[in-house]
């Protein structure tokens, strides 16, 4: 089979389309004809390298993935051969005391595809039974593949900020995936949604997805824009995958007793902490990567209502990898960039 993998990390022309064996399937796995692959900030880390952490190389890379069952094990009692799914992106061994709880991405060996097991940017994908989402017969195989990685990041990320009805919450990066999927879940939380954008073109598209205000952080002071939104106490939630550009920002408008919730650091891995600020104003930190399958689900049934929608900037053909690639890191987009990986 074609598949897209990196073997050593660097630039976009270590993006490499090669011939790879055809994956052979568990008796609790299945096959799966790949249609469409997501690309995410994950697959550029993976690409590029990130110091001090090491990736299992060669890899296939594809994190969101969609498409159709090719094959299913024995043991597999959940999809028939011919059914439309999604993949859920984290895994780990469903026997271990954290899948057990209900906790599965809270486990030593919880991985992702693309990242610590081959990815489905490939033309098949085996993976556990238990990762299949059956998609409704609307939605399209890019729009599938655009909303696995991020709708359950930003789930999750609410859920454990315990965002409540009637507070006011800060979303950095609307154009981004994980925030464009959090402004629309935010809203169904019953929040008042201020989101920033580095563009005014990106401003009305975060409105339009339903924030109440948007603030155009490359146009002025927008931490104290937000103040003239929110009011000078400031917000309850933080919604953050920055880190050290919004950092400062962030704790001068947090109110007391407020949360700031990140699941990442584009801009850096270190910031400089205020304590007395800290404690004295009762602020959490938190730190969220992925999530459990049930907010994984949850988020799946608000899409499969209709009640969020995906976010699909633009579709490359799989060949045109290198360029999707160039495409994410312009950060031009607003949403999702999907692979067709039917065009190989």
């Amino acid at each position: 089979m074609k598949a897209v993998l990196v073997r050593e990390h660097g630039g976009v022309d270590k993006l490499l389309i090669e011939e790879m064996p055809r994956p052979v399937i568990r008796p609790d796995e299945v096959l799966v004809r790949v249609r469409a692959s997501g690309i995410n900030h994950l697959d550029l880390w993976v690409r590029r390298g990130v110091p001090g952490h090491k990736f299992p190389l060669p890899m296939i890379v594809g994190t969101d993935i969609a498409g159709i069952v090719e094959e299913k094990g024995t043991l597999v009692d959940n999809v028939t051969v011919g059914d439309r799914v999604a993949v859920m992106p984290g895994f780990a061994r469903p026997t271990s005391e954290e899948a057990m709880a209900g906790q599965i991405h809270l486990a030593r060996d919880y991985g992702i595809f693309g990242e610590t097991r081959n990815g489905g940017c490939a033309e098949f994908l085996d993976a556990p039974a238990v990762n299949l989402m059956k998609m409704p017969e609307w939605m399209s195989f890019t729009d599938a593949a655009a909303c696995p990685l991020v709708f359950l990041t930003a789930y999750t990320m609410l859920k454990r900020a315990a965002l409540q009805p009637g507070e006011t919450i800060l979303m950095h990066a609307a154009g981004s995936g994980v925030t464009s999927a959090g402004i629309q879940l935010a809203r169904l939380f019953g929040a008042t949604v201020i989101a920033t954008a580095g563009s005014e073109d990106k401003c009305r598209k975060a409105l339009a997805l339903g924030a109440d205000h948007a603030v155009n952080y490359r146009a002025g002071d927008w931490v104290e824009e937000v103040k003239r939104v929110a009011g000078r106490a400031g917000v309850d939630v933080v919604f953050d995958h920055i880190g050290p550009d919004t950092f400062e920002g962030n704790m001068k408008l947090l109110k007391w007793g407020a949360r700031y919730i990140t699941c990442g650091s584009t801009s850096g891995g270190e910031v400089k902490l205020n304590l007395r600020a800290l404690f004295f104003k009762r602020i959490a930190l938190l730190g969220s990567t992925m999530g459990p399958k049930a907010d994984q689900m949850a988020a799946w049934k608000l899409l499969c209502q209709k009640r969020v929608r995906p976010v699909v900037d633009r579709v490359f053909p799989v060949a045109q990898v290198r360029a999707a690639h160039e495409y994410v890191e312009s950060r031009q987009a607003f949403g999702k960039v999907v692979l067709d990986c039917a065009s190989w």
